[in-house]
């Protein structure tokens, strides 16, 4: 297990569960200091087409107060050569949703011009954000309905 100095994860993180968990406590395990770059509500839309549930600022009240992040910052950009630039690292961790997967093969690329390592965890299938939207958004249109 290769151990590095400085690593980034990144992430919606909204309504936080324990994918997130697991993702972030195997990145701190591998490195000595663990950056987490928040997206912000501006750059979820662009990337999601909806808003976030949770706010900008109370994810990253949430991921500050994980004793597993070192520093939290915000990302706005699926480019992460941008992140390294404005916060260098050596790896970045994703989850192995990520692996041989168009989005992951271009994070591969942009990484590897800039000598950082991609690294991936196992993605905790049965709970995603997406998911519990999905189940919300189901159970709160049964009510409407009842009402």
């Amino acid at each position: 297990m290769t151990l590095y100095r400085v690593g980034y994860a990144s992430g919606v993180f909204d309504m936080f569960h324990v994918g997130h968990l697991n993702i972030l406590h195997e990145a701190s395990q591998r490195c000595d200091l663990l950056v987490v770059g928040v997206a912000t509500d501006e750059y979820v839309v662009r990337l999601k087409g909806v808003p976030p549930v949770i706010p900008f600022i109370e994810r990253t009240q949430i991921i500050a107060a994980l004793r597993v992040a070192d520093e939290v910052v915000a990302d706005s950009s699926a480019d992460k050569r941008l992140a390294w630039e404005r916060r260098p690292f050596d790896a970045i961790f994703k989850g192995d949703d990520w692996k041989d997967a168009p989005k992951g093969l271009a994070l591969e690329r942009e990484m590897s011009s800039i000598g950082v390592d991609v690294v991936y965890f196992p993605y905790t299938v049965h709970t995603s954000s997406t998911k519990l939207r999905a189940f919300l958004d189901l159970h709160l249109d049964v009510e409407r309905g009842a009402g």
